[in-house]
């Protein structure tokens, strides 16, 4: 029986593997990636948030012991933008939306957030000098976010880093690992929220397969920004991932 679940639904888990290995090696969870997946098989939509929040929590865990075994995550400068984002998160996940303002609103969030990554040209040095954050700024950056991911069942790694690298925030690489704790805290509130309503329903069979899966995946793609990538690449990898999730996601639901 698991077999045939396995041979039914191979494309989905290919896809899975890939997206993990892709968004892992640029410091996010994939979530993005794997709702549009999700959104073209029969699953109902009901469970396709928290299957793609689950992904997320899978890939961006390793992500993170392997970021702070590197010394990349500063936690004194985290702590703000994550203080507000987890509470919205929650409210996020816990509220109800319709399907279809659920992917016009996710399709046009990451085109922005694709752009934005492109068009910023200035790489910062791994050896510049960053200013102080300010914690109220942050603290309002990351409940926003946390809110909006929170609705669409993502961890908030695409809307979060182009807004860190347009800052000046950190390096890439520190970048990278913030947008993972981040995805991290998040993806739990979000699957918390969702978990309180009553219509909950996940198809444990299916999903822990696909958990397996990135798993598996998302441990490649960890290593390989480790030891691959360099800044201008996680940039360039990164906005390119999120404008072809997004043009698919609105091509399907404004012009079918």
């Amino acid at each position: 029986m698991e077999f045939d679940l396995i041979l039914t639904n191979l494309p989905v888990i290919i896809l899975f593997f890939s997206v993990a290995i892709l968004y892992a090696a640029v410091g996010f969870g994939g979530g993005s990636s794997y709702l549009a997946i999700l959104a073209l098989t029969s699953i109902a939509f009901t469970q396709i948030r928290a299957t793609a929040l689950l992904c997320n929590i899978v890939v961006v865990t390793s992500n993170v012991l392997l970021f702070q075994q590197q010394k990349q995550i500063e936690w004194k400068k985290i702590v703000p933008l994550i203080l507000l984002s987890i509470p919205f998160a929650f409210l996020g996940g816990k509220l109800k939306i319709s399907q279809n303002f659920f992917f016009i609103l996710l399709g046009f969030t990451l085109l922005f957030a694709a752009i934005t990554m492109w068009i910023s040209k200035k790489i910062i040095s791994s050896d510049a000098k960053f200013k102080e954050s300010n914690f109220l700024k942050n603290a309002g950056f990351g409940g926003f976010i946390g809110f909006i991911s929170g609705m669409v069942g993502i961890g908030g790694g695409i809307f979060l880093a182009p807004l860190l690298h347009l800052t000046n925030w950190n390096t890439p690489k520190k970048i990278a690992a913030t947008a993972s704790v981040f995805i991290l805290v998040n993806s739990i509130a979000g699957l918390i929220g969702q978990y309180s309503n009553p219509d909950f329903n996940i198809d444990w069979q299916l999903t822990s397969i696909l958990l397996i899966t990135v798993f598996i995946g998302g441990q490649i793609g960890s290593r390989l920004s480790a030891t691959i990538l360099k800044p201008m690449q996680l940039k360039k990898a990164t906005a390119i991932l999120i404008a072809f999730v997004s043009i698919r996601i609105l091509v399907k639901h404004l012009f079918t």
